[in-house]
């Protein structure tokens, strides 16, 4: 996949620059320890122009990922949020991914940043990151313990653990991996969040093994509208072999069906299930579209 071309403007420690021509330090803390924080986030064609989902919530969550490392970091959301249009508005992109990271200057030491670097790159998005109908395999790597960690926090860092879940599951011959804690219950997949059906009630990991992601809280926002029951909670890959849907979310991944997990199928035909219903809401509400939730809920539980 092709990120950035000889033409690709990105925003830069304070200018806007060809992305060809911006550099960091090869002894950057970023570099050598993972101590940088970012976001993903998702700009969509509205109304013939573009749109940010959620840009509120996301770059709230970047300036408490920087506090919470102890990197400084004085912009405000409105600011980040102004210089992510004018990064669109000047590689004219509307359905785009929104990767701003901010990185930490010079410092062989393990202490806390010096100083701070923005960067906000861009590039067209349709959704490439995750097929549907993915056959995922539970990991034999673990998420963090998450008393050496800040889970909430978006740390580049942490994902050292996401790339040996995902490529062993690739190595092994299936689509993706989902990840259980330190004391063995799910936790999440690699660069997303869990859900699955079972008698029509919706589970997911409770907070505090998780990157409690902004997409899944859209998802809890859904079934409140929808009033689909959802509990958090602790759950084992054995509760949700076989139940009747599953699905991850992300911001990149929006609501992707997974078809089994471990070699065992999900119940329900995709059609059929609320994670369809789930899928269908979402991409109504990032597109602000109409979605006739009553009439879609009825047809559902009718044919389950």
């Amino acid at each position: 996949m092709m990120y950035y071309n000889e033409n690709t403007i990105i925003y830069f420690n304070g200018e806007f620059v060809k992305a060809k021509d911006a550099h960091i330090d090869l002894y950057s803390q970023s570099l050598h320890y993972g101590y940088s924080v970012f976001e993903g986030i998702r700009s969509y064609p509205i109304n013939g122009g573009t749109k940010i989902f959620k840009a509120k919530e996301h770059y709230d969550r970047l300036r408490y990922s920087a506090s919470v490392m102890k990197m400084p970091f004085t912009h405000t959301t409105e600011e980040l949020t102004e210089l992510t249009y004018e990064t669109l508005r000047r590689n004219n992109f509307t359905d785009a991914y929104i990767r701003p990271i901010v990185v930490c200057s010079a410092n062989m030491s393990l202490t806390k940043g010096i100083e701070s670097h923005l960067a906000i790159e861009a590039w067209e998005w349709t959704n490439g990151y995750l097929a549907n109908k993915m056959r995922v395999k539970t990991s034999s790597f673990r998420r963090p313990n998450p008393s050496g960690f800040y889970m909430e926090a978006k740390v580049s860092g942490h994902y050292v653990n996401s790339i040996l879940a995902c490529q062993e599951a690739k190595d092994n011959g299936y689509d993706e991996a989902l990840l259980l804690d330190n004391q063995g219950f799910v936790a999440e997949g690699p660069g997303a969040n869990v859900f699955y059906e079972k008698g029509g009630v919706l589970f997911t990991p409770a907070k505090g093994n998780i990157l409690p992601g902004i997409t899944r809280a859209t998802v809890m926002e859904l079934c409140d509208e929808l009033n689909i029951p959802v509990k958090e909670t602790r759950f084992t890959p054995d509760d949700m072999r076989g139940a009747d849907c599953g699905f991850y979310c992300g911001t990149a991944a929006e609501v992707v069906e997974l078809a089994s997990l471990d070699d065992v199928p999900f119940r329900l035909q995709w059609e059929n299930s609320l994670g369809s219903l789930i899928q269908r809401a979402y991409k109504a509400k990032v597109m602000e579209q109409d979605f006739n939730s009553k009439q879609d809920l009825n047809t559902n539980l009718a044919v389950a």
